[in-house]
């Protein structure tokens, strides 16, 4: 399937009757008869056909909006543990610790104060969620990522904990969440250091109908596009699923490399500013050791993982391709073409310019209609609000943003 392709079969019947409003009338009769039986559409007609000349009216101005970084949260950490194996229990959830940076600007580590419930970390109760996110934001679907916790047991040096760690996590999410709501779409978080195991929880949870990428850590022992990760990828290539990598895990685990290439920072705002550091690297990697060669069906999400140092990957990578081609003989086209073609950014950590009128010539320098999805990264104290970003972009930009570019990149 290529970048620009979705398969619509899996929104749900609200969805499907947006869609089908805007469309021309013979595009409504080939959606009809290759999409649905003539019974369902007629009961679709009786259901909602009262509201379908409102409707019309509203979808140039509404799309589905699709939240692709949101970190649920468990109340108490014995609701996971209940999930790991009897030798791990006693253990608890224990991940590597890192530098020792401490948010200063919330009570709550790294949630915002509003977000967090009488009991439970920000992200953990279900209501407050929906509140904020579906009702205050307007999200339809959030596509879950997990505590920052996850991550740090992701990178655990002893892998039969990690291991154990990720089906604990896997399994309580299904189960607590995508079985709660319709609305929540999944992650299988995966330990890298241990690819065979990956791609055992791919092939046991990637048939999951809310189940739509497989998320690794930021940081690892190695840059991602070494080989010994392939077998992750050619998993989630099978199960046609999306990659996505989480800004996190520098100085953890056994992702001993610290976030900037300077060494380790000194403080939460040093360490917050470079962490888009290690992601260069992860993509210079990715594309200049040829996994898009060898899986070009294989689509990538950057998350959290700021946008300023974009165009200059971009354009470095090409022009050191131009001079250095022999060092990477697989690589066929300009590095920046495999990034358009397989690689998405999330929008937060949003960038502000001084001058509002550079926001629209940087999007064009990324061609942020092909390459950027939204994110909010609810619940954490910097996230974006989906009505107060993206100002002064063009509305068909805007919806590919907010919208059609997170049903392809998801297969939605």
């Amino acid at each position: 399937m290529s970048k620009h392709d979705w398969n619509r079969s899996r929104l749900p019947l609200l969805v499907h009757l947006r869609i089908w409003c805007r469309s021309s009338p013979q595009q409504r009769t080939t959606d009809i008869d290759e999409r649905m039986p003539r019974t369902r559409y007629l009961y679709w007609i009786a259901c909602y056909g009262v509201a379908m000349s409102s409707t019309a009216q509203k979808t140039d101005q509404q799309s589905t909006l699709i939240d692709c970084d949101v970190h649920q949260a468990w109340v108490s950490e014995e609701e996971v543990v209940a999930y790991l194996p009897e030798e791990f229990q006693d253990r608890g959830l224990t991940a590597p610790s890192g530098q020792g940076w401490a948010n200063p600007v919330t009570e709550h580590g790294i949630a915002r104060n509003d977000a967090v419930p009488e009991e439970g970390p920000g992200g953990s109760s279900h209501e407050l969620l929906e509140e904020q996110l579906f009702d205050d934001f307007g999200v339809d679907y959030a596509v879950l990522t997990g505590p920052i916790t996850n991550y740090d047991l992701a990178v655990h040096p002893n892998v039969h904990y990690a291991k154990a760690a990720m089906e604990a996590y896997n399994d309580w999410q299904v189960a607590e969440w995508l079985e709660q709501d319709e609305r929540f779409l999944g992650s299988i978080m995966v330990a890298p250091h241990a690819p065979d195991h990956a791609r055992k929880e791919i092939e046991r949870l990637g048939a999951h109908d809310q189940i739509v990428q497989v998320l690794l850590p930021g940081a690892h022992e190695s840059p991602y596009g070494h080989q010994k990760y392939w077998p992750i990828y050619e998993a989630a290539h099978e199960a046609g699923l999306t990659i996505g990598l989480h800004s996190s895990t520098a100085s953890k685990g056994v992702a001993q490399q610290p976030s900037t290439g300077a060494g380790v920072p000194l403080s939460y705002f040093e360490m917050h500013a470079a962490t888009r550091a290690v992601q260069m690297g992860q993509l210079i990697s990715i594309v200049s050791e040829g996994v898009f060669v060898e899986y070009p069906d294989l689509d990538w999400v950057f998350l959290e993982q700021c946008l300023g140092w974009i165009p200059h990957v971009l354009w470095t990578m090409d022009q050191n391709w131009k001079g250095l081609k022999d060092a990477v003989p697989w690589l066929e086209r300009r590095p920046s073409e495999y990034i358009r073609d397989n690689v998405w950014f999330s929008t937060q950590p949003s960038i502000d310019p001084d001058d509002p009128e550079h926001l629209p010539q940087f999007f064009d320098m990324i061609h942020a209609d092909e390459t950027l999805v939204f994110s909010s990264d609810y619940p954490h104290w910097d996230n974006d609000n989906p009505k107060a970003i993206l100002r002064g972009i063009d509305d068909e930009t805007n919806r590919a943003i907010l919208s059609e570019n997170a049903k392809s990149v998801y297969r939605l």
